[in-house]
């Protein structure tokens, strides 16, 4: 399919995208954004990956084959960038790949070569709890009625069914929106020795969309019924300080923990070892968390939200639950070692069909239909 763009002229590909995958704040859609590009790279195409400046991070570099260009603040990284890319300031391209992650780049208006949006997931209810009140309804516009209708004729690419749904409800057209699953990387496999007790492992950014002030109280109620639980939260955020006053006042230092950035290596066997993967998360367009730990024969018991819907076969690969059930079902997974087993093998089962390589082959299916149209 390469040989076939470069056919049509296609060489030379801009990503944008607000963060990259050095962001201390980076996330799944950062890992996403990599793990495409890598693969397209790799396969012979220039990848330059436009985006934000990061702490501790050089403006430019290289990684995994392709071009990191980092300027501008989370803000002015968008208007900065479309005139570096209208002018051409940091070279010609042939495509662009716009990521839109709650504020679009409105690509559709200036661009003038082939190109396609990745949208993960519509923010919605999010932006009450990124931004104070006024500021979250001119998000909450834009994404939802002002920038929809100049991207009604681009093609434009999800991560679920779920997430496609949503932009047909927003007015997408539904011949140009299109779901390209997430992967699995290999690495998450099964292995280890499972804790001796009940284990929990939740795998976020410590910010207020993920809701791990609610999965930190249905540990606490769970706790009550199982005393030798355990829940270890891995990543770091702005709500650090006040989750681990939450789980002080609650009297659970002893055994809710905050394990903070971990390395891949540990990351594999923190999920290897759990019991269950959960997630407290009030939307997503994926939940990659839970796919991850699936790699790992670990079940999840999680929000039941359209992203988790995707990531997650209810009853199937885990347990998808109301916020107010969270609790009730960690217990149930927990006791039920029957369940538990047969859900993490229908997890481990139905991730090895998830992978990296058909995920970017997928995306760049789309990239293909738009230059060959």
């Amino acid at each position: 399919m390469v040989d076939d763009l470069r056919d049509h002229g296609i060489r030379r590909v801009h990503t944008l995208a607000w963060r990259d995958l050095d962001d201390p704040d980076a996330g799944g859609s950062e890992v996403h954004a990599d793990e495409f590009m890598r693969r397209w790279a790799a396969a012979g195409l220039e990848i330059t990956h436009r985006t934000s400046a990061a702490r501790g991070q050089p403006e430019t570099a290289t990684r995994n084959g392709y071009e990191v260009v980092r300027r501008g603040s989370r803000y002015t990284v968008f208007p900065r960038a479309v005139v570096a890319e209208i002018t051409r300031s940091m070279g010609p391209y042939d495509a662009l790949v716009e990521i839109w992650n709650g504020v679009p780049w409105f690509s559709p208006i200036w661009c003038r070569t082939p190109n396609i949006t990745f949208l993960h997931h519509v923010h919605g209810p999010m932006w009450d709890q990124i931004l104070p009140g006024p500021f979250a309804a001119v998000g909450r516009a834009l994404e939802s009625r002002i920038a929809p209708p100049f991207y009604r004729r681009t093609e434009t690419v999800t991560p679920s069914d779920a997430t496609r749904d949503e932009l047909l409800e927003l007015g997408f057209r539904p011949e140009r929106v299109t779901a390209v699953p997430n992967g699995t990387d290999p690495r998450f496999r099964p292995g280890g020795v499972k804790t001796s007790t009940p284990s929990i492992v939740a795998v976020a950014r410590l910010a207020p969309v993920k809701r791990l002030s609610l999965l930190i109280d249905a540990a606490v109620e769970a706790q009550r019924e199982i005393p030798t639980l355990t829940l270890t939260l891995v990543g770091d955020g702005p709500e650090r300080d006040e989750l681990v006053g939450q789980v002080s006042r609650a009297g659970a230092s002893g055994w809710i923990t905050f394990a903070g950035r971990v390395s891949q290596d540990e990351l594999v066997s923190l999920y290897q070892r759990a019991w269950i993967v959960a997630s407290a998360s009030l939307a997503e367009g994926w939940g990659l968390s839970l796919t991850e730990a699936a790699g790992c024969a670990t079940p999840a018991v999680a929000t039941d939200i359209r992203g988790h819907r995707s990531s997650v076969v209810d009853g199937v690969t885990g347990i998808l639950a109301a916020p107010s059930d969270l609790g009730a079902a960690i217990v149930r997974v927990s006791t039920d070692d029957a369940l538990r087993a047969r859900l993490g093998r229908a997890a481990h089962e139905r991730a090895l069909g998830l992978t990296w390589d058909a995920s970017a082959s997928g995306i760049m299916q789309v990239l293909h239909r738009v230059c060959t149209r």
